[in-house]
């Protein structure tokens, strides 16, 4: 499996990441790369994450076999509209985003007969900071990828994807679109929305910054995803509101509990609410595929 070009739409972490990968293990012989950021696009350049920068979505789609769209969510739609009418019919387009069913919609609103082109895919890695800079073909090593086919993706194209992620390193699970949606809720979207939301409630006190110097590794280890990229969380929060509100509940209804237990004095309602999450913790292991220490979850 070799492709003759690939086209980067997105030239950051994930997108610059991909392409040093495939070049690494040899599977690309030219990678174009678009970017709304022209100095993004010369950094990719000079980097030589890409061979060449273009001007436009279209103009690095075409002539593409391979398309990996690595934009923020929000830019889904204008992108897959973008490279409509000079996709491929035989290329294989993929995406990175961290939810699948709002871009899915947005790949049925555009694509058109184009769509049989489009596998989803979410590779879970990261880093908590961002740009083409900090782009590295070992991240998506032993890191689990999630694959959401749609009824229209020919079973050709299914298995290319899965080759190509496995070929640099990952290992590929696949799920429908919604039960990726909701799994990602609980386990990524809503740890970081409550790492945003503990990081402003202690800054936000007029002590905060006296706090803060005190902080020590709990902290650090707690608050480690609250520097993530606020436009990419923006956009995820956003595109999987439902998912995300239903797991606010569930963890407002967990919260309640300490919080009544410690009004009541109940040491030993405490204890046990405390011992539970424990057990559940320390029986928990990252699964193959999920287990890397430097890079975060998306």
């Amino acid at each position: 499996m070799r492709f003759q070009r690939l086209a980067l739409i997105g030239c950051g972490l994930m997108g610059g990441s991909f392409a040093l990968a495939l070049r690494e293990a040899g599977l690309v012989k030219t990678i174009v790369g678009f970017s709304a950021s022209e100095k993004t696009r010369q950094r990719a350049v000079d980097l030589k994450v890409i061979d060449q920068a273009c001007t436009s979505v279209a103009e690095a789609v075409q002539g593409a076999d391979l398309v990996l769209l690595a934009v923020p969510v929000g830019a889904m739609h204008a992108s897959f509209a973008a490279m409509r009418d000079v996709l491929q019919p035989s290329a294989l387009l993929m995406d990175v985003g961290s939810t699948k069913c709002d871009v899915i919609a947005a790949a049925q609103a555009t694509l058109g007969e184009r769509l049989n082109c489009f596998v989803p895919a979410h590779p879970i890695a990261g880093k908590e900071v961002a740009g083409i800079d900090h782009a590295e073909a070992a991240l998506y090593q032993d890191r689990r990828t999630i694959l959401t086919p749609l009824p229209k993706t020919g079973i050709h194209k299914t298995q290319a994807a899965h080759e190509v992620w496995t070929a640099i390193g990952s290992h590929v699970s696949t799920m429908t679109p919604e039960a990726h949606d909701a799994t990602f809720a609980a386990v990524s979207h809503l740890p970081h929305m409550l790492a945003f939301a503990a990081v402003n409630a202690l800054s936000t006190q007029p002590q905060g910054a006296a706090f803060l110097e005190m902080a020590g590794p709990g902290f650090r280890d707690f608050s480690r995803i609250a520097a993530s990229d606020a436009s990419v969380w923006r956009d995820i929060l956003s595109a999987n509101h439902a998912e995300v509100l239903a797991q606010v509940a569930h963890f407002r209804a967990a919260l309640d509990q300490f919080e009544n237990t410690l009004k009541q004095g109940d040491t030993a309602a405490l204890q046990h609410l405390i011992q539970q999450a424990s057990d559940v913790r320390s029986a928990w292991t990252l699964q193959a595929g999920n287990a890397c220490n430097k890079a975060s979850e998306n």
